[in-house]
């Protein structure tokens, strides 16, 4: 049998702040050969993610990070070339962790089977993966928001946050989304159907924040963190409910913001105001897996919960699709197609 060649972006370098194309190394590695209970399977979709900068160190971060020369982490989904597992069969579609690389071999623990004849298999990547669930656990089980308040979503334009605000509004929340530039902002009001939508890049920012937020804010979806927070914990109500699902704006940072020190004002707000904040990890609540496609897959094939992609051609552009992800630039789910 002729001998096949994967292909791998491995970490070539911890970075400096945001990630460069210099951080990683394409690099040509032998597939091996099967042994009993494996399969061997080609990646077809790969899924980009702004954890994957927490992946690489020297950020904000405190998750475990790969070491210099592995395979970049991430979802994927691919098609099964070759099996010796009888749980899988040659064209069966899967969903892996096993990240930037062609070809991966699996025993099959870590695989999940897509049906791509039930629904797209991007949807194993975004509504109906990591992306839906980590949004379906931070709306459902941190907190328990109480239909009626008001629920202030971050990033609400990205494919965590417009899936967030979404199940908040099914929810019987009244949602304001904060995105950035007017495109975005349109697309929550007018596509989502979100009650009021607030651009972070605009000059009256908390102009804006002011007139959509009369009545405070009662539950929080943050996904951004940054400068845009001291303006919106100023509207938070008593008794408000804080998920932190992720702080992107600060994820490329070793040091502490130079500027104002707004910790010792959300003390008080948070000792005045009773205000709970919490944070979750999906690592760690995988368990719930199972309960959320049970709620989600109906929610999704109904077109009750919406979604955007973003596809882009070429396993070479990888790096650079991943770089995209922290200058406003994306919307919705970004997925690189393999082309070859």
């Amino acid at each position: 049998m002729t001998k096949r060649t994967n292909r791998q972006y491995t970490l070539a370098a911890r970075p400096r702040g945001p990630a460069k194309l210099s951080d990683f190394k394409l690099v040509e590695v032998d597939v091996p050969e099967l042994r009993h209970g494996e399969v061997l399977f080609r990646n077809t979709l790969f899924s980009i993610d702004p954890y994957q900068r927490n992946l690489m160190g020297n950020g904000s971060s405190e998750w475990p990070t790969i070491d210099i020369g592995d395979p970049m982490g991430g979802p994927t989904v691919g098609v099964v070339v070759e099996s010796r597992n009888p749980d899988f069969g040659v064209g069966d579609t899967v969903q892996s962790w096993v990240g930037w690389q062609d070809f991966a071999v699996s025993n099959g623990s870590d695989l999940r089977k897509i049906d791509p004849g039930a629904m797209p298999v991007s949807t194993a990547l975004g509504p109906l993966g990591l992306t839906g669930f980590t949004a379906w656990y931070g709306m459902t089980k941190v907190h328990d928001f109480k239909p009626g308040g008001t629920l202030v979503v971050t990033g609400a334009a990205g494919s965590v946050g417009s899936a967030a605000a979404q199940l908040g509004k099914l929810r019987g929340l009244r949602v304001v989304g904060v995105a950035g530039g007017p495109h975005k902002t349109a697309f929550l009001r007018d596509e989502l159907g979100l009650d009021e939508a607030v651009d972070y890049k605009a000059a009256d920012f908390k102009e804006q924040v002011a007139r959509m937020l009369p009545d405070g804010i009662d539950a929080f979806f943050e996904n951004v963190g940054g400068p845009i927070f001291p303006v919106l914990m100023e509207h938070f109500n008593t008794d408000a409910k804080m998920t932190v699902c992720g702080t992107i704006a600060d994820y490329s940072e070793t040091e502490l913001p130079k500027g104002t020190n707004y910790l010792p004002r959300l003390i008080t707000l948070i000792h005045y105001r009773f205000v709970s904040i919490k944070a979750f990890a999906t690592p760690y609540v995988m368990d719930t897996f199972p309960e959320f496609l049970a709620e989600a897959t109906p929610l999704v094939t109904s077109g009750q919960l919406k979604y955007g992609e973003e596809f882009v051609d070429g396993f070479e552009r990888l790096p650079t699709a991943l770089m995209t992800l922290f200058d406003g630039s994306h919307s919705g789910k970004k997925l690189i197609v393999r082309n070859d």
